[in-house]
């Protein structure tokens, strides 16, 4: 049976049939799929308007050598591995461009299918892959007529065209699970005309072509993000301090994944991303809090389910999204939109049944909405935009959506996160004697906020190893104050003690650390040190 993303749960809309290798091929859409351009197709209609630039467009295949992608034995054919084993990145990458490059159609982005994860295939293999791809994910829903013409389709982008000089804002694109890194290469290119450079790849499972819908994936999907985001550094035109990632779907749980584990992410858009619907996977990941996700989102959500709905996905009634409070939030519900309309791809090669109750063009024209805002929003936090800001909080017929037919929910951040490095800054500002003092203020701003022993201690012996004894002595105070059972505490303080020169304190902690645990033979070796020194007195 062929497969198609009708058929599929949400959030999985790519069947695992990518592989396989079917004997009926329907020639007519493959033959034009593989020749020249003809008018763009009416099934799917992207009006916004460009921007300034014409976009150029380029592919690097590029591998990740601190990964493995490959395992030493095929888990399939049970042979040895061949060739490189390291995690294959089919890099795209979308810019502002001047001068002449080759038209693409949309066809061209759908070929690198046959490639994405085995860079050594040849260009027959690639072909046939890809053909086969095409037909049994997406042909198979639109039928071929609908194919042919989408496939032949006109786009903005121009293959290798050249760059313009200047450095813009980059945004990482993170498709949805076991997705193609095209597949919303209308709004990659849109973006880029107005200013950005856009990089994604496929969405690949740890070790195979196919995405899993587990904490691994989503770990293993960020790690991609923080690849490109390594990778852009090398990109002359990209201003890598001013940096979002853009997930669809699954994308959109990796994304808030990479932006908890790396600062360098100052916004984060969601496309109906899975963020909102696997809070059993946030909360696995323990590191996903408010905490750490401490960045601007724009949250695109496609209509309401109904509580019958909600009740048979069997998740739990939690939402990250009303978690969150460090970071500004807006959440744009669009009601034309189910969750497959917020790709290009699924909006261009989806049958008329797939509409429901609103029409095609109606979902199309939402669609642009989605870019409009995904732009404004950008535009506001990447470049700063006072205007763009603006917009976002306008009401929505101001900004061209009936009133009928979306909501928007606008919340703004509480204030400063609490957290270490927040603390560490107000101590600096205060002085280091105000820990206690400070850390009771943040844990009562946010009585989630706690500092574990652990790091605590380690805090302390950094400020040694940096020449600061008397600022570690405050804080290992703080850890005996937090933790006053702690014999390691006590033993640390001793330590910061000795080290600042009061070895009268020095002994009275490192005393007391033996009352709590009588086998400390570090403090019972200071102890006789310390007593043996005739300047200790007591």
């Amino acid at each position: 049976m062929t497969s198609s993303f009708k058929n599929v749960p949400l959030l999985t809309l790519i069947s695992d049939t990518r592989q396989r290798t079917k004997a009926r091929i329907i020639a007519a859409f493959l033959l034009l799929a593989a020749t020249g351009l003809s008018q763009a197709a009416p099934n799917f209609s992207f009006s916004n308007a460009p921007g300034p630039y014409r976009v150029g467009f380029k592919v690097v295949h590029q591998y990740d050598h601190t990964r493995v992608y490959r395992e030493e034995t095929d888990s399939v054919t049970g042979n040895l591995t061949k060739g490189e084993r390291a995690r294959p990145l089919q890099t795209l990458v979308w810019y502002p461009a001047n001068g002449s490059g080759r038209a693409m159609v949309y066809g061209d982005y759908l070929r690198f299918t046959g490639s994405e994860d085995n860079f050594s295939r040849t260009d027959e293999q690639v072909r046939s892959i890809s053909d086969n791809f095409i037909r049994d994910t997406y042909a198979s829903e639109s039928g071929p007529e609908q194919a042919k013409q989408e496939l032949s389709g006109r786009m903005r982008a121009h293959r290798d065209a050249t760059p313009v000089d200047g450095k813009f804002p980059l945004v990482i694109y993170s498709p949805s699970i076991s997705a193609p890194a095209a597949e919303n290469a209308d709004l990659c290119e849109y973006l880029a005309s107005h200013g950005y450079v856009v990089i994604a790849s496929p969405s690949l499972g740890k070790h195979s072509r196919d995405m899993t819908s587990d904490l691994e994936g989503a770990e293993t999907q960020a790690a991609d993000i923080t690849f490109l985001l390594a990778y852009a550094h090398k990109l002359p035109q990209v201003n890598t301090d001013e940096v979002a990632v853009m997930g669809y779907s699954w994308g959109g749980i990796a994304n808030v994944f990479a932006a908890a584990r790396d600062s360098r992410v100052r916004a984060l858009v969601n496309l109906d991303g899975s963020v909102r619907y696997y809070p059993d996977l946030v909360a696995a990941s323990k590191y996903v809090t408010p905490f750490n996700v401490r960045v601007p989102m724009l949250y695109l959500a496609q209509r309401p389910l109904s509580l019958e709905e909600v009740a048979e996905r069997g998740k739990p009634a939690i939402s990250f999204l009303n978690q969150m409070k460090y970071g500004d939030l807006y959440k744009l519900t669009l009601y034309p939109m189910e969750h497959f309309a917020f790709s290009a791809t699924y909006l261009r090669f989806a049958s008329d049944k797939m509409y429901n109750q609103y029409p095609r063009a109606e979902v199309n024209r939402a669609f642009g909405w989605s870019a409009t805002y995904v732009l404004r929003f950008l535009d506001a936090y990447l470049k700063h935009d006072a205007t763009a800001k603006t917009f976002l909080t306008k009401p929505l017929e101001q900004n061209g959506i009936p009133a009928y037919a979306a909501t928007m929910e606008v919340r703004e951040a509480v204030g400063a996160a609490p957290g270490r490095a927040a603390l560490a800054a107000e101590l600096s500002r205060r002085g280091f004697a105000h820990a206690h003092e400070a850390y009771q203020t943040m844990h009562a701003q946010d009585p989630a906020f706690e500092l574990k022993e652990v790091e605590l201690n380690q805090w302390g012996y950094l400020l040694l190893r940096a020449g600061e004894p008397r600022k570690a002595v405050e804080i290992f105070k703080l850890a005996t104050v937090l933790h006053p059972t702690s014999a390691n505490a006590f033993d640390s303080l001793a330590d910061g003690c000795q080290r600042a020169g009061d070895n009268a304190g020095a002994v009275a902690n490192y005393q007391r650390s033996l009352q709590l645990d009588a086998k400390n033979t570090n403090a019972q070796r200071r102890l006789r040190e310390l007593k043996a020194d005739k300047t200790v007195s007591g």
